[in-house]
């Protein structure tokens, strides 16, 4: 995610192993923030690398922030649900998320406890707000959510197994009163079968807009 002002996010990046990427899309030139969601490799994989490269800033639930930080990664903040920082133009809220967490450790040989999952809600100077969110299910306080941030965009899994798929992330759109959803969190694996036109047709005659992109398109 790119401010009007110029700041780069990334969120939950994972580049090395991602069967969904591919090396000629390259990787960002600038990154100022780093957020991770949650602990499981398909997110955090490539957080400590970006992080050095870039002398970026990671923000993630205190336990994974610490442990990203003893991994390598100089600059970390952790928070926790309900709290805000502010970085450059951009205020960052960690929001709820059903998920589970944990990072395989290979240092222990064991899973490690990550803290709680946890979404983004990211908002700029310039007026925009998008809401990250992670790894999840649907819930009923993404109503509360959208009466406290209002999101313009929210990025939502689809793929299903993991996460929600498209019936619940088309409940999850509307309990949030988003404009446009960006699908994301599906295809990577077989299991996540959630497509956005399925989303397209659980969301019916609804005026949320479905922005779908492929690995290497921009929005």
């Amino acid at each position: 995610v790119t401010t009007a002002h110029g700041t780069s996010i990334l969120i939950d990046p994972w580049f090395d192993g991602n069967p969904a990427y591919s090396k000629s899309f390259g990787v960002p030139k600038k990154v100022d923030l780093i957020l991770c969601t949650h602990g499981h490799s398909d997110h955090v994989t490539d957080a400590v690398r970006m992080a050095r490269e870039h002398k970026a800033t990671v923000v993630a639930m205190v336990e994974l922030a610490t442990w990203l930080g003893r991994h390598g990664a100089e600059k970390t903040v952790g928070m926790n649900l309900g709290g805000s920082s502010v970085f450059k133009d951009v205020t960052v809220s960690m929001v709820e998320a059903k998920h589970s967490t944990g990072m395989d450790d290979k240092d222990v040989g064991r899973l490690l406890y990550g803290g709680v999952a946890s979404g983004f809600v990211v908002e700029s100077k310039d007026g925009d707000t998008v809401y990250h969110a992670g790894d999840t299910t649907v819930f009923g306080d993404m109503k509360l959510i959208g009466e406290l941030y209002h999101p313009k965009l929210a990025m939502l899994p689809i793929g299903d197994y993991y996460t929600m798929g498209p019936r619940l992330a088309a409940h999850a759109a509307r309990l949030l009163g988003a404009e446009e959803v960006l699908p994301i969190h599906y295809g990577t694996f077989p299991q996540l079968r959630g497509t956005p036109e399925e989303l397209v047709r659980e969301l019916g005659d609804s005026p949320i807009k479905v922005r779908a992109i492929k690995p290497g398109e921009t929005l």
